[in-house]
């Protein structure tokens, strides 16, 4: 249960994903005619069905804030547990609302409404089951579309090994300091700082990813991570993500200066 799984957190996606939701409503409503849809006529279901398709995608978006909340909590690591959490209360919530939405604007709190369990078994359930599949193949199929993409986007940072190397994504990079025949990768993972020794030359990561910066000749680092210049006893410094400080020399000071002035800018 505490194993990754696929998720996308842009917002953009959840909306189409809400979207889709409420035209799947609409069409299987409109087309199946479950419950006393068939007495509607052509131009009624045109006017109802799609309000209960919009009472779907209001359903989903209510989860989201929650989504958001316990992503960031997680360490923006999004895990199975999280999606069966996030499913759970997303059918909490439809089973409680739509049962106030029965009550209040179906039957106007009449004396003979159905009984929750009899609602329950024989009305929510079967829509939450008709709609949750919707909602789980969307939610899969933007989290591994966002998993590819960032695959695609990976770096690779090679050893003079045959079985050394390192691949991760550009703005996890944070630094590299050369050490004798090898180099220390400095990277984030899931807010976490590692370090990774490969056997490899500095100028040679430095000419393969222009990217980079180079700011003494034992240091080359990612600017997407600078936070701040420090200055002590005539030294330079840049602070980067979790406080690693990186020695700048005087040969590259006018160039970094330059660089982060643009980046930042």
């Amino acid at each position: 249960m505490n194993t990754k799984y696929p998720f996308d957190p842009s917002i953009k996606h959840h909306i189409i994903i809400a979207l889709g939701l409420a035209l799947w409503i609409f069409v299987f409503l409109y087309f199946t005619e479950p419950l006393d849809v068939n007495e509607f006529g052509d131009k009624e279901k045109l006017i109802y069905l799609p309000i209960y398709g919009g009472i779907g995608a209001f359903l989903y978006s209510l989860v989201l804030p929650f989504q958001y909340w316990l992503y960031k909590k997680e360490k923006f690591v999004w895990k199975r547990s999280s999606e069966v959490l996030l499913l759970a209360i997303f059918i909490t919530i439809s089973i409680a609302i739509l049962r106030f939405f029965y009550l209040h604007f179906i039957v106007e709190w009449h004396p003979n409404a159905y009984d929750f369990w009899y609602h329950l078994k024989a009305i929510m359930l079967p829509a939450i089951l008709t709609i949750l599949p919707i909602v789980i193949i969307g939610r899969y199929a933007f989290g591994k579309y966002k998993d590819k993409k960032l695959e695609e986007q990976k770096i690779e940072i090679k050893g003079e090994g045959h079985y050394e190397s390192l691949r991760l994504q550009l703005n996890d990079l944070i630094s590299i300091q050369s050490s004798d025949n090898y180099i220390e990768v400095f990277y984030s993972s899931g807010n976490v700082l590692k370090k990774t020794l490969i056997r490899n030359k500095l100028f040679v990561v430095e000419k393969s990813f222009p990217e980079l910066l180079r700011t003494h000749r034992s240091f080359i680092v990612n600017p997407f991570h600078f936070q701040s210049w420090k200055t002590e006893k005539s030294k330079h410094y840049l602070e980067l993500s979790f406080q690693i400080e990186v020695p700048v020399s005087k040969t590259y000071l006018a160039h970094v200066k330059s660089q982060l002035n643009f980046t930042t800018a």
